[in-house]
């Protein structure tokens, strides 16, 4: 006959060092991803008496907004986001000259006056999807890109990655990277 008092015992004692060792185990071999997030410079602030506001000249902007469905709309014409780079590149880098063949039938004026006036205003609905904003901001990050590694090839006669520090500092004189952005209700 069996006793029915006496059941099992587990010997526990190990256990917080198995728990510790899992512990250790997990923090070790665990990475933690490191978001950079969209690198911009952001412009020194306007130093107190100092009247900082500029005016760009109308035609010197592309405006550009996206709804609460992630529709991309350049100057009010709906426009499809793969359009998005060459229509930038066209309009920054046009010199005042109105032929821009991709322009035309976009609803975009192509008279950016040059590089260094061309600026483009991205206007944001607070529902816009996340995915969408971070590709206009891809697009546009890739039309300067392009346009500065053409640049430096046409005057400096190398590829942007062998550029030293002034040179690059020239060639991003020549395209500076001129974004505002704003978000609307």
């Amino acid at each position: 006959m069996r006793n029915s008092n006496n059941s099992p015992k587990v010997n526990a004692g190990s256990m917080a060092d198995i728990a510790f060792l899992l512990l250790i185990f997990f923090l070790v071999t665990t990475t933690i991803p490191n978001d950079k997030g969209i690198a911009r410079k952001l412009p020194e602030a306007c130093p107190p008496g100092v009247k900082c506001d500029i005016t760009k000249n109308e035609r010197n902007v592309l405006r550009l907004s996206l709804n609460e469905f992630g529709e991309l709309m350049v100057n009010e014409t709906v426009t499809q986001m793969d359009e998005l780079r060459e229509l930038a590149k066209d309009f920054i880098d046009n010199n005042g000259d109105a032929s821009c063949a991709f322009c035309k039938g976009k609803g975009v004026q192509a008279s950016s006056d040059n590089p260094r006036e061309a600026a483009i205003s991205i206007t944001t609905h607070r529902n816009t999807p996340y995915k969408d904003f971070i590709k206009v901001q891809d697009e546009l990050t890739a039309a300067y890109l392009e346009l500065r590694t053409a640049y430096a090839k046409s005057i400096f006669k190398k590829d942007a990655s062998e550029l030293s520090q002034m040179e690059m500092e020239i060639v991003k004189k020549a395209y500076p990277f001129q974004i505002s952005e704003a978000a609307i209700q």
